[in-house]
């Protein structure tokens, strides 16, 4: 089956017959697939293109200063090299000419909203990863629509761009791993499939490291066992996957089968929200590392607010010279999105390994365990402060939204945005 992703016809060529298109998506299962993988392309950079055209023809970097790591990039970016999480600093000397945007959280969030119901417009089944990435489940879809899933959500494509000005990319397939897979396979405005007959063989080749829940560390452990390629942990056998690593191994072997029976959950929850900044100098005084630390727990209270969310679990995360990592989790007594209860509760958890001796490359944090920000910060009938921080912060989110980032700063953001 052959489809023009201009208009959507069925056509027997690669060339549309009815339009003269010349874009197409042809695969021998098409008209049988429904789970679905939705990506923006390079969403934060995409959304500051769309909105200063004078941007366009530039490289573009999304994230913080020198200090800082890079949020997302745009595609001109990335033939340089650069890459989400990427010290800035690097980012800048791998590409000197690219444009700087320290973004803004509340408008991408609001972005996402818009693509997410017109997402829904086709399934209720839609489940979001981020605020740019869901998963779909179109089955049963084809009389409603009167087309099939696949003609559903080439038009959901076509739509976006000619509404917001802003590509995705579609991967396709009969399970979630696979869409997901697919969405990666071509970027930016790509629309990729992985059908029944073709996944095992597809797989094979494919690092281990491109498994779900598959880290640098896990993909080490794996090639320490000679589990370098999918294809090797299917070959190794469930048995001998148990015997190495348990569930976790039997988990990867059906993985490694092309088996996901997750299904598409419109519940499933955003598991944590976090912020992150590699230095550009090592550094060992506690002060400095909290000034660091407070301008991440502002981003955090922002992502928070913007996707209406509360967390209860607070992590700190710490990578010192060598490379090894710390993370410490506290449970807080209410759910909080306020950067003052982030940092306070962050910080005494930083004093424990923060004691002037050791120097630090990253430091992090994040909030998880999520409620309704309607849940948070309620303090007791004796706490007068929680309910003036939240709506002091809540005033400065007002300020920020209308008239930017800088618009209001507390003395310890300046103080570490001027390293003074």
């Amino acid at each position: 089956m052959i489809l023009c992703r201009a208009c959507v016809s069925e056509t027997v060529t690669p060339r549309c017959a009815a339009c003269g298109g010349e874009r197409s998506v042809e695969h021998q299962e098409l008209d049988a697939l429904s789970i679905a993988h939705l990506d923006c392309d390079a969403f934060y950079a995409s959304i500051e293109k769309r909105d200063d055209p004078s941007l366009q023809p530039h490289p573009v970097i999304v994230g913080g200063g020198k200090r800082g790591v890079v949020s997302t990039c745009c595609y001109l970016a990335r033939a340089y090299g650069v890459r989400s999480a990427m010290p800035m600093f690097k980012a800048l000397k791998l590409c000197p000419q690219a444009k700087v945007v320290h973004g803004d959280m509340r408008k991408y969030a609001e972005e996402g909203r818009i693509i997410r119901t017109m997402m829904e417009t086709l399934t209720p089944l839609v489940e979001p990863l981020s605020i740019d990435e869901a998963f779909m489940d179109l089955s049963g879809t084809e009389a409603l629509h009167r087309g099939t899933p696949a003609q559903s959500l080439i038009k959901l494509q076509n739509r976006i761009w000619e509404e917001r000005q802003l590509t995705v990319s579609v991967g396709l397939s009969f399970n979630k791993f696979l869409a997901k897979t697919a969405s990666d396979l071509d970027k930016p405005l790509g629309f990729s499939v992985i059908g029944r007959s073709e996944a095992v063989a597809f797989l094979e080749p494919r690092s281990v490291a491109t498994l779900p829940g598959v880290g640098p560390a896990n993909a080490a452990a794996l090639e320490r066992n000679g589990l370098k390629r999918i294809g090797d942990i299917r070959a190794a056998g469930a048995q001998r996957m148990r015997g190495l690593y348990g569930d976790w191994g039997v988990h990867l072997f059906r993985l490694s089968m092309a088996e996901d029976s997750r299904p598409v959950d419109p519940d499933g929850e955003r598991k944590s929200i976090s912020a992150e900044t590699t230095f550009f100098e090592d550094i060992a005084d506690l002060e400095a590392l909290e000034d660091a630390l407070w301008q991440l727990c502002e981003k955090v209270a922002a992502r928070c607010r913007a996707g209406d969310a509360a967390g209860r679990t607070l992590t700190l995360k710490l990578k010192d010279a060598r490379f090894k990592i710390f993370t410490r989790r506290r449970q807080l007594p209410e759910p909080t999105l306020l950067a003052h209860n982030i940092f306070e509760t962050a910080r005494e958890l930083l004093t424990g390994d923060a004691n002037g001796r050791v120097k630090f490359r990253l430091i992090g944090v994040g909030l998880s365990d999520f409620s309704p920000a309607a849940q948070a910060d309620k303090g007791d009938m004796l706490d007068t402060e929680t309910p003036k921080r939240a709506a002091a912060e809540a005033a400065v989110a007002k300020a920020r939204s209308r008239f930017g980032r800088d618009a209001v700063q507390t003395g310890r953001a300046l103080k570490g945005d001027r390293g003074e």
